[in-house]
């Protein structure tokens, strides 16, 4: 499934396209996949494919095309501080995307969107303030791959320092056999498809107001939850997706029930590091908001003129004055060989100089990075704790 939009040549340029393609169509959504290189999360030797709007899979290992996640992602209506079960979470890059929505604490008001989700101005369910985001995944393998990609993604993204993440936690087993005793989850996603008689199992996961999406009957599906016993479905994209894998055992023998991960209340520790890095991220921002003033009023240096090297030389030439042709000698301007190669030294150089105001904004995206990191080392601590400030990250 996908080749609905044109292959990009990095991440930014596929993201470009989906847009293009009002695939996403929210700046929510954008950030998100901006923030994660789907190139990431390819083996070594198929990172080419990466940014084709394809299916992938080697393996066990399975990614969805970029526009099927991109409906999913928007279809979702993610918000900050909310909980999500991902039923088949394979390589967890999705799950990593919504971690970095619902893991950021909101100010806005609800609006008419949020009337059935526990999102309301400053105030959460249990779940929140950030969130809580789980996986399921059948495929031990899958499961350790997604953890691997999880702490690389932690430890080594420029892109972690800009968000509050909820972190995944993945968990192995058979999404269809969860406990009964399990709690409610305000968004579910289902990255396989999944039979008619699956869907009410699927559905008494949901809180009231959650929304659940599926492949269901070859249609991605997205079903909210009104009340008790009622839900609310639309349809939104045909589609053709694998069907669910279940836990093979012989016959007679009790499935293994799933114990999914509690929702424990964070410690002290880890609430003081949120809250620490958000402040140190803002006062980064303002720092950066007020550099980016100063560059902008500052007076632009006009570019130099490119100047021809010439030599004069004398030379012969005869004039007419009345009837009497006078020979005369003139100047005459030559452009000299060898000031012809300075030229192009000179040029070359003035390229290069323009190349260099051309990266001048990368250049200041990586600074912004730099000085939330130079804030928390600056800070009047001991080196073990600056590290768990951030994260152990090396960068």
């Amino acid at each position: 499934m996908g080749g609905a939009v044109s292959a990009g040549e990095d991440n930014d340029d596929l993201i470009d396209n989906l847009k293009e393609a009002q695939y996403i169509r929210t700046e929510r959504v954008e950030e998100a996949f901006r923030a994660i290189d789907r190139g990431d999360y390819y083996l070594d030797g198929y990172r080419d494919s990466a940014y084709k709007d394809l299916a992938w899979k080697h393996g066990n290992i399975h990614l969805s095309a970029p526009c099927i996640y991109s409906e999913v992602m928007e279809a979702l209506k993610l918000q900050p501080g909310l909980s999500f079960l991902n039923l088949g979470s394979g390589t967890g890059y999705l799950s990593t995307m919504v971690g970095l929505i619902i893991g950021k604490l909101g100010t806005k008001s609800a609006t008419n969107d949020d009337k059935h989700s526990n999102y309301r101005g400053n105030f959460f369910s249990p779940a929140g303030p950030f969130g809580v985001n789980h996986g399921v995944e059948i495929h031990k393998d899958v499961v350790e791959y997604a953890r691997d990609k999880l702490d690389s993604f932690i430890k080594t993204s420029d892109s972690f320092d800009k968000f509050e993440f909820c972190e995944p936690v993945f968990v192995v087993g058979d999404c269809l056999e969860i406990s009964t005793e399990s709690h409610q989850y305000d968004r579910i996603y289902c990255g396989a498809g999944v039979e008619k008689i699956y869907e009410y199992y699927m559905k008494v996961l949901l809180k009231v107001g959650g929304i659940l999406v599926l492949p269901i009957e070859d249609q991605l599906t997205q079903i909210t939850r009104t009340g008790q016993c009622t839900w609310d479905s639309k349809n939104i994209l045909a589609v053709s997706f694998a069907p669910l894998v279940q836990q093979s055992r012989a016959d007679g023998d009790k499935p293994e029930s799933v114990q999914l991960p509690p929702v424990a209340v964070r410690s002290l520790q880890d609430l003081c590091r949120i809250y620490i890095r958000r402040t140190l991220r803002e006062l980064a921002s303002v720092g950066d908001e007020d550099g980016q003033a100063r560059r902008a009023g500052a007076q632009r240096v006009p570019q130099k003129r490119k100047r021809r090297h010439c030599r004069r030389r004398r030379i012969n030439t005869y004039v007419f004055v009345g009837n009497q042709l006078i020979p005369q000698m003139v100047e005459s301007e030559e452009e000299h060989g060898d000031d012809e190669h300075k030229d192009e030294e000179a040029n070359v150089q003035e390229e290069e100089e323009d190349k260099e105001e051309r990266d001048l904004g990368e250049v200041e995206i990586l600074k912004q990075t730099n000085v939330f990191r130079d804030h928390i080392l600056a800070l009047p601590l001991p080196e073990s704790l600056k590290e768990y400030l951030l994260y152990y990250r090396k960068k």
